[in-house]
């Protein structure tokens, strides 16, 4: 379908679609450790495109930045309480453990889930979630084997 309209798909990572279009660029993330290559790059595209620059990088993607002394730090706070918020889990007490210990899950374990598109969807987000949050990554891909 993506194609229909136009987008072409890149050869080496197949979930990513672009197109070319001269008369417009949507978020763009420039980032580099030389500032000077940065303002080269931007006068680059000035030259084909009206930008707007946002100066410091803040939040992009659902992903929140901050900058101090330390480093950059990444976070999806907000991310994951609408997460908590959509499934009425906000009230949910923390754990030392993403997931029960030594748990071994099978296709024929449980019940089938009414509404497995609420399910997928669910666990769609938390593949997201782990690009902060590499702790739940294991029990996130657990849980996405059984979509």
């Amino acid at each position: 379908m993506i194609k229909s309209v136009g987008f072409q798909q890149s050869k080496t990572d197949y979930s990513l679609f672009t197109r070319h279009n001269n008369s417009s660029v949507d978020d763009i993330l420039l980032t580099r450790n030389d500032l000077t290559e940065i303002h080269r790059v931007k006068d680059c595209i000035l030259q084909q495109f009206r930008i707007k620059d946002l100066e410091d990088l803040k939040y992009f993607l659902g992903i929140e930045f901050s900058r101090t002394k330390a480093g950059i730090y990444m976070s999806q706070r907000k991310y994951a309480l609408d997460i908590l918020q959509d499934t009425g889990l906000t009230s949910a007490r923390l754990d030392k453990f993403s997931m029960e210990q030594y748990l071994k899950l099978t296709l024929n374990d449980g019940e089938l889930l009414k509404n497995p598109v609420k399910y997928r969807r669910l666990v769609g987000r938390m593949i997201y979630l782990t690009v902060t949050r590499p702790d739940i990554a294991f029990s996130v891909q657990t849980l996405s084997q059984y979509i």
